[in-house]
């Protein structure tokens, strides 16, 4: 149960800062939903941080892995609303955009949890 509890107030969190992030930057003027696009590359980013950590000597607990990639960190990305935008583009014939946004999402989150785990190799 106390898993669930600390997945749950992560998820929220996680959450919270995604519909800040495309409140803010998700514009019907842009060509590209960014907003949805850097919460996917900043939870890339932090769960190969976390996971890095978590893998290294155990330097985090396993409740901690749960709050912050399981919970913050899925909290935070959200696969359904990059298919969903990626549907739209489709739907529009905007394929331009759907190629641009669908392969630069993923080389970049990839990359991002490259990174995140490169970062803490020495810690």
């Amino acid at each position: 149960m106390k898993q669930l509890v600390l997945i749950f107030i992560g998820g929220g969190f996680g959450s919270i800062l995604r519909f800040t992030i495309s409140k803010y930057l998700n514009s019907v003027h842009a060509n590209l939903p960014y907003g949805t696009m850097l919460a996917n590359i900043l939870g890339s980013l932090l769960i190969g941080i976390i996971l890095g950590l978590a893998a290294k000597n155990h330097f985090i607990t396993q409740n901690h892995t749960l709050l912050l990639a399981t919970g913050f960190c899925g909290g935070l990305t959200t696969f359904s609303t990059f298919a969903f935008e990626n549907h739209m583009f489709i739907k529009t014939g905007d394929f331009l955009n759907f190629a641009i946004y669908s392969i630069s999402s993923f080389v970049l989150g990839f990359l991002a949890v490259f990174l995140g785990m490169y970062l803490i190799k020495d810690f």
